[in-house]
């Protein structure tokens, strides 16, 4: 490899990687469907898990977590294209603001398997697997290409909610009048 393309490879490949909350967290790879099967020979086991916010109750020495899990991606964020494969609870033993930690936020636990928990869902009661949290990341939301329609003071040559020049389907600089 020739030395002048070795520096900008080292440098790319080090923006790739968990964020600095989870990346030292030790992990096993455990399925979900595995340790809900039969949680209690996967007790102690720490695992790496992610998903959508579903509740945070709040008591007087911790704090519970409801999650809808989704599996990882290489940077451990949830994949929220696929399919949601069932609910876990983490227990905090920090107060967990239920306005931080809100309904549908992406997030991603780092913790050890404990057992389970009963959780109600509707009429029903489910038997859920209880994480205990040592490292918790939040994920930023997603800037897509359409929240940067009208950066600025004001939208493009006054259309509004258009990417400058999109003008019914032709892209150029011109007005419609």
């Amino acid at each position: 490899m020739k030395p002048y393309l070795l520096l900008p490879c080292l440098l790319l490949s080090a923006c790739v990687g968990l964020p600095p909350a989870i990346e030292n967290a030790p992990a096993i790879q455990l399925s979900y469907n595995q340790v809900s099967r039969d949680i209690n020979s996967y007790k102690d086991a720490p695992v790496r898990w992610g998903g959508v916010i579903i509740d945070v109750e709040n008591e007087e020495q911790s704090s519970l977590m409801q999650i809808l899990f989704y599996p990882l991606d290489y940077r451990g964020r949830p994949q929220l294209y696929k399919a949601g494969e069932g609910r876990f609870v983490v227990k905090s033993t920090e107060f967990l603001d239920p306005v931080i930690y809100a309904k549908d936020k992406e997030i991603t636990v780092a913790g050890v398997i404990i057992g389970n928990i009963e959780r109600t869902v509707g009429k029903k009661i489910i038997q859920v697997p209880l994480l205990s949290a040592t490292a918790i990341y939040m994920w930023p939301p997603y800037r897509s290409y359409y929240d940067y329609r009208n950066y600025g003071p004001y939208p493009y040559f006054g259309y509004p909610g258009y990417y400058p020049f999109y003008r019914g389907g032709f892209y150029g600089p011109y007005y419609r009048w």
